[in-house]
């Protein structure tokens, strides 16, 4: 079963002599409750393919599919709701809201939502429970480190239940141990909720945890391998 696919995706930027590639025919296919990594050297498009999954960028050419949706053939609102209930983000920034403490952090997508505040304040609790941060709810991101923010981070991801979260570089910003902690963390948040994690990363750790790795050169997929059984990764 696929949690996402590409297929035969171009994305240019730039005209004439200066347009790059930054997609280049580039074909992957996605499988669901796996942790997926796109690996490849600096410049290689690993970002550019996890917008396009993520609908932040637009194809030139292909057909992207997320959760059994085209999403590339989606309207601007549709595609901004389908985003909002189906897909959550890790920024290697962390991009958490400064004057929201943790709890507002990860209820905000629900309230965007319009979920309600009795169930926004639980699932949001719950998640900062799982992450390990229940007990720094009240706290604001400047109050806390950057692996604390990391995991509210993943929380907010997570909060909306989507069928797919993706994480740029979500190590790049933390010492080797707390990164270490994080994917396992992301690992572990994976396999309890049966959801589909695609990373882009060069970091040995996050490609040592993976179930699937694509390798990304120069806008194209040109190798992929898997290092545990689909049914071993379900489990």
């Amino acid at each position: 079963m696929l949690a996402a696919s590409l297929s035969h995706v171009t994305k240019t930027y730039g005209t004439g002599p200066l347009a790059v590639a930054a997609a280049d025919d580039a074909s992957l296919d996605i499988l669901a409750n796996r942790f997926t990594v796109l690996s490849g050297p600096s410049g290689s498009g690993k970002t550019t393919l996890l917008n396009l999954l993520g609908g932040i960028d637009r194809p030139a050419r292909g057909a992207i599919t997320v959760a059994g949706r085209r999403i590339d053939a989606m309207r601007e609102n549709a595609l901004a709701d389908f985003r909002a209930r189906h897909i959550g983000f890790v920024f290697q920034s962390f991009n958490l809201l400064p004057v929201f403490s943790a709890f507002e952090n990860v209820e905000y997508p629900l309230a965007l939502l319009g979920v309600d505040r009795a169930r926004r304040r639980e699932r949001a609790l719950a998640l900062l429970d799982a992450v390990g941060m229940g007990d720094k709810a009240n706290r604001r991101p400047g109050q806390l480190s950057g692996g604390q923010q990391q995991r509210v981070a993943i929380a907010r991801a997570l909060v909306t239940e989507p069928a797919l979260v993706l994480a740029d570089e979500p190590t790049a910003n933390l010492d080797s141990a707390t990164g270490a902690a994080i994917i396992a963390l992301m690992r572990t948040m994976q396999r309890e909720r049966a959801t589909s994690f695609v990373f882009s990363s060069h970091d040995p750790q996050v490609i040592a945890a993976a179930d699937d790795v694509a390798m990304i050169r120069d806008g194209r997929v040109i190798e992929t391998r898997s290092t545990a059984p689909h049914e071993e990764a379900c489990q």
